[in-house]
Parts: C-alpha cells; structure tokens; sequence
C-alpha cells in the first residue's frame, strides 16, 4: 500500500467517500463566529480595544503562493501530518496547540509527553467542521492533501473563514529538497510564532548530529541505492526531488534514480534491475511489514542476480524520518550506520 499523502493530488482513502453530515446555515454561522478575529490580521479585540502588537510583528511570509501577514503570533493551532506536528513540538510550541492529526508513527521519544497533552481530532484527517470546531487561528500541514479541496478543507476555504494556513515547503519548490529547505522550514514557523532564536538553537543541533555523521564516514565510497516504497507488478520509489534523496547522499550512499525529477514514481523492475543496486532501501510504513517487502524482493526471481538481493544487503528508513522534518539528521545516522557498518564499529 502506498502512502496517498505523498502523492501530488492525493486520492481519497477507503472510507472517505462516504456522504458527509450535513451542517445547518446556522451551526456554520456558530463556527466562523467562534474563530473570528483569526484571520490573515490575526487582531483580536479586548473590551472594544484592540490589543497591543508584540514585538517582531507584524510578519509577512509567502508560502506556497499564499501571502500571510500575522500580527501577533497564534494562539490555536492545528498540525496535519506528523512532520510538522513534531517541527511544533521541536520549537516548544506545544502550549500553543489545540489538535493534531495523522500520525505514520510514534512520536519521538523526547516529545510524546508534551504531545499527549494535545488533542488527537482524527485518525487521519479532520473534516473541515471538526476543524472549526476547535475555532484554531493557524492550521498547519505536512503534505497538499492536508488541504484537499475535495474533501472540503482547502487553504482558501479556511481563509475565508478566518484561519491562516501553512504547507511545508517541501510541496511548493520547483528545486530539489535538502537540508537548507528543512533549515528554512524551521525558521519560517519560529517566525510566525515569534521565536525565532529556538530555531537557531534547533538547527544548531541538527548540524551537530551531521556533522558527526560525516566524520564518521570521512571519504567513504558511495554505494548504490535502490528505495522500496511498494510495489509488485511496477515498483514505487524515490527520484532525486525529496529529501530521501538528500538522506541517501549524506549518509553515503548513490539513489540509483537519483537523475530522476520526481521525489517518488514507478520504474519497472527492468529498470531496477539494469542498475544493479548495492543496497535496497526499504521504506518502513503501513500495515505491510518490512519482512514481507524484504521477503517479496527476494521471491521475486527477476532480481535474484543483483548484488543487493543476492547478497541480502538491505537497509530499513521509516516514512516518518524521510520526510521534511526534524528527523533528517537522525534518519542519516541510521541509514549511514546501516550502509556503512564498518565505519561505526
């Protein structure tokens, strides 16, 4: 199974195609009242007199083609997704939260005390009336489907009833993403929530962990990489767009599609096998465990002569690290270790 979020125009999953309750004029009335004031001005009133600006704003920031001017920084937000849940929780932001959503795995240790504290509004994704409910003046997403048109949640939507909203960067870049787009998503929501210094700090950490990983590979030979999303009569995988390709060369290795403008597609296993990968990425997500992708690339008699399935040379990165997030630095030393054992003992 494929992850629908990562798609460009994610397609609704089994179950959502259901009709959706009906929300009289006068309830959808109740719930753009009860956000009033939360708009792109972000001014609220107390006693008729309009409070006073902090210091640093108003900010502007252009996100995705959607220009945002935040007088004071929110009070009520709402993170879709888990990267940009964990980007919140990284920044100490959590006092800030009203409600998360759609989780690809736990929450890292250092932050699921302050993430049980937050509200879970739904499995996957809330309705934009449950949305509503919680009255939030900033709405926070990972991928596009976060707000999908269709299902009714769409950034302009949301504006119109008075909500700012921010994608991570990664779905509104034409270049490829690296670390200096994952270092530019930290700051800019440092900047809409006025700490900007915690950023700076942040990042100063995720260098830190870099750079030990870099030393510890020194001139280390590249080897080839084939990444294994899912797949059995194509195979999903990853080009040199994402940031799993940014993963992969700082943790030394060669993504074997790499010369690829997507940052995931399917090849046909014709063409994996042509390149005869070193190494398999298999990436670790969803209700298929990672023993039975392993087990499915070594019954496939197709790949038994490459050198990743013929020696058993595979390396395991959970969805959650490949990301653009604040587990790149981790999901390096992991996958480093794992390519290149010899430099780690």
């Amino acid at each position: 199974m494929r992850h629908p979020a990562r798609r460009v125009a994610a397609r609704p999953r089994a179950g959502r195609d259901r009709p959706r309750r009906v929300v009289t004029v006068l309830t959808a009335l109740t719930l753009t009242a009860l956000i009033a004031g939360c708009g792109t001005t972000g001014a609220r009133t107390t006693g008729g007199d309009q409070e006073k600006t902090p210091p640093g704003f108003p900010v502007t920031v252009t996100n995705c083609g959607v220009s945002t001017t935040y007088q004071r920084p929110p009070q009520r937000a709402v993170t879709m997704n888990q990267h940009a849940t964990e980007i919140m929780l990284a920044l100490g932001l959590a006092d800030r939260m009203v409600g998360t959503a759609y989780l690809d795995d736990r929450i890292l240790p250092e932050y699921r005390e302050q993430y049980r504290r937050i509200p879970v509004l739904a499995e996957r994704y809330p309705s934009y009336e449950a949305l509503l409910k919680k009255a939030p003046d900033f709405v926070y997403g990972g991928y596009s489907s976060a707000f999908s048109q269709q299902d009714g949640r769409s950034r302009q939507r949301l504006r119109e009833a008075g909500v700012n909203t921010h994608l991570n960067i990664a779905n509104c870049t034409d270049e490829p993403v690296g670390m200096s787009e994952v270092h530019e998503e930290i700051r800019t929501i440092a900047k809409i929530f006025g700490v900007p210094q915690r950023a700076e700090k942040l990042i100063d950490r995720m260098t830190g962990t870099l750079s030990q990983v870099q030393r510890r590979l020194g001139d280390v030979q590249p080897v080839s990489v084939f990444v294994y999303d899912s797949g059995t009569k194509s195979a999903y995988t990853t080009g040199g767009d994402g940031i799993a390709n940014a993963i992969i060369r700082m943790s030394g290795g060669r993504n074997i599609f790499a010369d690829q403008d997507e940052s995931f597609f399917d090849v046909s296993w014709e063409q994996v096998i042509r390149q005869r990968p070193e190494r398999i990425v298999i990436l670790d997500y969803g209700s298929t465990t990672v023993e039975q992708k392993r087990n499915a690339l070594l019954n496939k008699p197709a790949l038994a002569e490459i050198p990743a399935v013929e020696h058993r040379r595979f390396a395991v990165l959970p969805l959650s690290s490949a990301v653009t997030g604040v587990r790149v630095p981790r999901a390096v030393a992991e996958l480093s270790e794992q390519l290149h054992p010899g430099r780690f003992r």
